[in-house]
């Protein structure tokens, strides 16, 4: 039989046991189960979370692939963890990630136990939400076991989190030369970058004009986050202004990380459950200095909102306008790409002119991204189209068809008489072991020879099931009408090509729908006199032309929903599109 493994370790491991505190150790001893056992194990299907909690499901990478393979068939035979909180420490989503590997014709093993998961029975169905109720038990305590020992560190005003810009984080030792707990300490290089922003705070100068200084002078700066550039940026420098910290007040307990289901959700915390803590040693901004700025930029609100009629936040969020914002990013500092306008001519011949530009190089200045290339804005959005139009042809929507047509038309060979009877069989046997747990539990009478009988109707079970299998059954497809499936493709296909001639605000939806990952990558090229962008991205061609279309299977009883991993996992790797937008010569 072919295996895949499955392991997850969380940050916090005090309620693990010692076998699963490792990733790789888990994979390792998962591999040298399934030898004993005699399976094969896929390494195509090696699936890993590491420092992701058990609470989290759908920002688990590996936990989300494992789920996504099982449709429309899965491709192993047997799954292998450690032991079953692997799976997840929240007891509904766990029993339902359960019931889904099962009904797939999954079997579930977990080696520490050398024990089998099923959910034939009652009885093995309590068993599950038992163990699934006391997972996520000790996630909860080990919860709050840290809640309580950082409530702690921030009442004796330790560091309960990471660094801190304008401070240095040191250890503290104990009497035995142990590590006894950590503090803060001022950094005067950074301190000195602090007191300047709340000095052109109070001066009036704007958060964005405020990093294009620092920048531009190579003032030290936060440690960059998500493959983000290294320099200042407005919201680093709102940050700064906002931190009480610099004023000399710890403030902990502000806001909760996980919502009431564990899951990362980051949300407000009453201010009756904040922990204040005044720190003057700690302080690098005076009151005076902290009050001058914050005045200023209650002021410089209030301006904006009169300016803005009063709308929160300045202007309300709506879906951009423009084409490619949100979705162009620049290779040269991975920011996305803003738009810029300006007029051009004088008089009634004056016209604005909108353009693409790098928010690198436009909000963090030069010399944090040397790209000043802009590209004008039709151009851009033509040459995007195009490119993608040029994949989009008749002939792809028939090969996309017959891929998935051959994906989700499973033979049904057998003789349908013989599986009837197996069926039969298969459904007593099921019966039998009910009535035998059911005794077991009732502890009638001698219960060895019934654990005896139990585990042989119970092979015997396994043994039908697999003989039904064999016979191929096959799992529950659709009766699908490929003619309109390829009609509403070929539509599809033809309103693509129709939003080269329409508005925005019909092209942009769809190609947030089609680009894989949501990113088209824009390099600035320079040779000689001429100057000229190269772009390329990924493609979803056949979930974007069949999402919606096709149906699948939700569970064996015959739920029907919209199949969506019609995409580069089933049906083959994204199309990667290309292309070139050629800007004005230089002078």
């Amino acid at each position: 039989m072919t295996a895949a493994i499955y392991a997850r370790k969380s940050t916090d491991q005090s309620a693990v046991a010692d076998e699963a505190k490792s990733v790789r150790r888990q994979v390792e001893h998962a591999r040298a189960y399934a030898v004993r056992r005699g399976w094969t194990v896929d390494e195509r299907f090696v699936f890993v979370d590491d420092g992701i909690s058990g609470a989290e499901f759908s920002k688990r990478p590996g936990f989300v692939r494992l789920m996504n393979v099982l449709r429309p068939r899965p491709p192993f035979d047997v799954l292998i963890m450690s032991e079953e909180s692997r799976l997840g420490r929240e007891a509904i989503e766990t029993a339902y990630a359960l019931k889904q590997l099962i009904t797939a014709g999954v079997r579930l093993f977990f080696y520490l136990e050398d024990r089998e998961r099923t959910l034939e029975s009652p009885t093995d169905k309590v068993m599950m939400s038992i163990t699934a109720y006391v997972d996520e038990l000790a996630r909860e305590q080990a919860r709050l076991r840290t809640y309580d020992a950082l409530i702690r560190k921030a009442k004796a005003g330790h560091v309960t989190g990471g660094r801190v810009f304008g401070y240095d984080n040191v250890e503290i030792l104990g009497a035995a030369g142990e590590r006894s707990h950590t503090e803060r300490r001022v950094n005067d290089a950074e301190a000195s970058v602090v007191r300047r922003i709340f000095e052109h705070a109070a001066a009036g100068v704007g958060q964005a004009r405020i990093a294009r200084l620092l920048n531009a002078v190579g003032a030290p700066t936060p440690r960059a986050q998500r493959e983000r550039p290294s320099g200042w940026a407005t919201s680093s420098v709102h940050a700064v202004l906002w931190r009480e910290l610099y004023r000399g007040v710890v403030v902990w307990n502000q806001t909760r990380k996980r919502n009431r289901w564990g899951e990362k959700r980051s949300s407000d915390r009453p201010a009756a459950e904040w922990v204040r803590r005044p720190a003057p040693e700690l302080r690098i901004v005076d009151d005076g200095l902290w009050q001058a700025a914050h005045a200023r930029i209650t002021e410089a609100r209030a301006l904006y909102r009169d300016a803005t009629k009063g709308l929160r936040g300045g202007r309300p969020r709506i879906e951009s306008k423009y084409l490619l914002t949100g979705l162009a990013r620049c290779t040269c500092c991975n920011s996305g790409f803003q738009v810029r306008s300006g007029n051009h001519g004088s008089g009634v011949d004056r016209w604005r002119v909108f353009k693409y530009a790098c928010g690198g190089n436009q909000n963090r200045g030069p010399d944090v991204c040397a790209n000043a290339l802009q590209m004008p804005m039709e151009q851009a959005d033509r040459a995007v189209l195009a490119s993608i139009g040029e994949l989009l042809t008749p002939d792809l929507v028939d090969d996309v068809i017959a891929r998935v047509r051959e994906l989700l038309e499973v033979p049904r060979g057998g003789d349908a008489g013989l599986r009837d009877r197996i069926a039969e069989e298969l459904d007593a046997a099921a019966r039998q072991v009910a009535r035998l747990t059911e005794a077991i539990a009732l502890g009638a009478g001698d219960v060895a020879p019934i654990v005896a009988r139990l585990q042989e109707t119970d092979r015997r079970r396994q043994e039908l099931a697999t003989r039904a299998k064999q016979l191929g059954d096959g799992p529950l497809v659709p009766r699908i009408d490929w003619r309109a499936t390829e009609r509403l493709a070929r539509q599809r296909l033809q309103d693509w090509r129709g939003l080269l001639l329409r508005q925005t605000e019909h092209a942009r939806p769809m190609l947030k729908q089609l680009l894989e990952g949501r990113a088209i990558r824009f390099t600035p090229m320079v040779e000689g006199a001429r100057r000229w962008y190269q772009f390329a991205g990924e493609a979803s061609i056949a979930g974007w032309l069949l999402e919606g279309v096709v149906s699948v299977p939700d569970n064996p009883r015959g739920k029907w929903r919209p199949h969506r991993e019609l995409s580069t996992a089933t049906v083959g790797a994204a199309t990667v599109f290309r292309g070139v937008v050629e800007l004005r010569r230089a002078a």
